[in-house]
């Protein structure tokens, strides 16, 4: 096997090992994991040529979860893992954020970047092992690379923080926090939390930011011994001579006119024209004719970030602190169950909720034993008419899923629990239009389209980004409120904060440089803050301030009861008998938790109630006194069957159907009929019986009731 080197740390309270030279020695750097009992294996590959005809870095990223890591076969019909999950997507793009910027800007080689978990410790989350390993495995290689960088989640429990925390503690946690750092600065924020306050989110920004310099320092020692010199690449530059032939026929004072517009299509035509001047003289020159979109865009981005950083310009007029108009309305779609639409300037985002029964929830295999199903779902699409493309829809990418998984997390913490409202709720946000912020824009839209479908949320949710645009020194920089799109092609940062009016309920920040100071990280929290504020008051609220007290005519209706668990078998009988029964019969939906939760679903009431009443008296032990309305179902010589429920039926001796003597059941009786008894109690024998001659008499005539034990009720 060879010898391999091994180097561990303590952290947070566990043991990490890293173990290089021991497995995947052809990878371009590999790394074998070890935290706790969780294993994953890190590698590392670069092609050893760039990829011909592309202007962009092709960084791959993937987190392989792997149900042998559990114990557990993968479910369904082939019992082989599929398609990524959810979180390996969104594992994946927590771990490409803050790496990205780390590679060199001009590099094209293919990178690779795989994460193969192959052992899960409940205690020690994959996703962070993960992180860790793919940046050490770049680091150790010959793959051009400004790292390391390192990784933490933190969590809050119980008022302190927690480094790293488990699946048992995550789940109780106020607070989901991963941070990544450079040696000396921030690099990327993901957060989730319940409405945490901006000094206290700082406060945890910066003490998961202390853990990553302390794993730096330890990832330094492995690098001086294992790391590999970095490999020479083609670099990827634009002739001075085609600089100089643009700027001559578009002066920077004309490109300034070009980009000072607040509509996208304006601008867009503005630089097609420059191109197409460009085409027309230098038509001939095939070299310069390739590389000239991207001298355009680095020429265009050198110009929006003089602008601002310099001139305090914006490329639409606004001042650096200003939001983009603003509107809101909400009932657009008629029959959905709730919408709304929330419009800021060139961003328009349509979100449409849709109810159903908790059964609907969706179902989740993974690896996190708590996560079993997901009662709220919120989705997001991206279509190319939004931002004046075309092309074929292939189904949500990652960037559609990370960013309906943000809008998601910015909204659990103020949803209703299942037993305070039992439905399971979708929320999908269509983008009508895209200009910048369409996932924060998502976030006041589903807030206001719960709202408008009367589900109960503890209190309305928006979302807002900050742009960032930096010069020379830490100290030369400018941050935006609410950037457009153009500024977040050619500024530094995306940094999202999504909360109410009391605190933050997720983060997500993104950033093209190696980092951020704290001077920035507390600009851009206490911008988010005070942009969320004027949101919510002065947009949001005036249209819906509040939930609705019932939901939408169209959504089903749902009644909650709770019965004694031990009578679950009962309800559901054999093989599902009598549960079936009750649906055919009161065409509902019943869905019986565990713990003894009945939920009935239907659009009649009048038949949900039907159904409820019938589940109670399958679960309410007979007793003297009880008057019930039941069918005939079966006929013997001594007497009749009632069934006053599916699975729950009683006798009437021929002596107490009637006040005078009959010969025959069937002189009185027939199959089908339905009639009142009153319970008698149990006979000699210890039999329950009933009698219809002693039982009241009902003037109406119909109608199943359970009564107390007093005949008179």
């Amino acid at each position: 096997m060879g010898e391999y080197k091994s180097y561990s740390m303590e952290l947070g309270g566990r043991t990490l090992t890293v173990d290089i030279g021991r497995v995947g020695k052809q990878a371009n750097g590999c790394c074998f994991m070890h935290y706790g009992d969780t294993v994953v294996l890190s590698t590392a590959t670069a092609s050893k040529a760039p990829r011909e005809g592309i202007d962009f870095f092709p960084l791959s990223v993937d987190f392989e979860e792997k149900m042998y890591a559990v114990g557990k076969f993968p479910g369904g019909f082939n019992k082989r893992e599929g398609k990524p999950s959810t979180h390996a997507v969104l594992t994946s793009r927590v771990i490409d954020r803050p790496m990205r910027p780390l590679f060199p800007k001009d590099y094209r080689n293919d990178v690779t970047l795989n994460n193969l978990v192959m052992s899960v410790d409940p205690e020690c989350d994959p996703e962070v092992v993960a992180m860790l390993g793919s940046s050490l495995a770049t680091s150790i290689s010959d793959i051009p690379f400004d790292g390391p960088c390192a990784m933490t989640q933190l969590g809050l429990v119980d008022g302190e923080f927690v480094i790293n925390p488990g699946y048992e503690l995550r789940h109780k946690s106020d607070l989901q926090l991963t941070v990544a750092s450079t040696r000396g600065k921030v690099i990327m924020i993901e957060a989730g939390a319940n409405e945490i306050p901006e000094s206290r989110m700082i406060e945890a920004i910066y003490f998961a930011d202390e853990i990553n310099k302390e794993i730096i320092r330890f990832f330094d020692t492995i690098i001086a011994e294992c790391g590999k010199p970095k490999h020479d690449y083609i670099h990827y530059e634009i002739p001075e001579e085609l600089n100089q032939a643009l700027y001559e026929l578009c002066p920077p004072e004309e490109m300034e006119k070009v980009v000072f517009t607040d509509d996208k299509q304006t601008r867009e035509e503005n630089v097609a024209k420059v191109r197409d001047a460009f085409a027309e003289k230098y038509g001939e020159n095939e070299e310069w004719m390739s590389l000239i979109g991207d001298a355009l865009y680095r020429y265009e981005k050198k110009t929006v970030r003089k602008m601002i950083l310099q001139d305090k310009k914006r490329p639409d007029g606004r001042k650096i602190d200003e939001i983009r108009p603003l509107a809101a309305e909400i009932d657009l779609i008629p029959r959905a169950h709730g919408s709304a639409m929330f419009t800021r300037g060139q961003t328009q985002i349509c979100d449409c909720v849709t109810l159903a029964p908790l059964s609907e929830a969706q179902k989740v295999e993974g690896l996190d034993p708590y996560i079993t199903e997901m009662r709220y779902m919120h989705q997001y699409n991206f279509p190319s008419y939004s931002v004046g493309e075309t092309k074929p829809s292939r189904g949500p990418g990652r960037r559609e899923i990370g960013h309906g998984a943000l809008a998601e997390k910015a909204l659990v913490p103020v949803l209703p629990t299942k037993e305070e409202f039992p439905y399971a709720i979708r929320a999908v946000s269509e983008t009508f239009e895209s200009n910048g912020s369409t996932s924060q824009a998502s976030i006041c839209a589903s807030s206001m389209a719960l709202m408008a479908a009367g589900v109960p949320i503890k209190k309305a949710v928006a979302g807002i980004s900050c742009g960032l645009v930096t010069g020379e020194s830490d100290d030369d920089y400018i941050v935006l409120t609410d950037i457009q799109g153009l500024e977040d092609f050619f500024g530094d940062m995306d940094f999202k904060v999504a909360g109410t009016h009391d605190g933050i309920t997720a983060i997500q920040m993104d950033i093209k440089i190696h980092g951020l100071t704290r001077a920035i990280v507390e600009e851009a929290i206490a911008r988010t803050k005070a942009a969320r504020e004027h949101i919510l008051t002065d947009v949001m609220e005036p249209v819906i301030a509040e939930p609705r007290p019932e939901v939408s005519k169209y959504a089903p209706k749902i009644i909650q009861i709770s019965i004694d668990p031990d009578k679950i078998g009962e309800v559901v009988g054999s093989k599902g008998k009598n549960i079936n029964a009750l649906i055919d019969e009161y065409d509902v939906q019943i869905d019986i938790e565990e713990d003894g939760s009945v939920s009935v679903c239907g659009t009649d009431l009048e038949k949900m109630n039907g159904a409820l009443e019938a589940i109670r008296i399958i679960t309410t032990d007979f007793e003297k006194g009880m008057i019930l309305t039941g069918k005939v179902v079966s006929i013997k010589e001594f007497g009749a069957f009632l069934q006053f429920a599916p699975g729950k039926e009683a006798m009437v001796h021929i002596s107490k159907i009637a006040n005078t003597r009959i010969n025959k059941v069937e002189d009185v009786l027939q199959i089908g009929d339905v009639v009142r008894a009153i319970c008698l109690g149990k006979d000699k024998m210890g039999r329950i019986s009933f009698s219809i001659k002693d039982c009241p008499k009902d003037p109406m005539n119909i109608g199943r009731v359970v009564a107390s034990a007093d005949p008179e009720a």
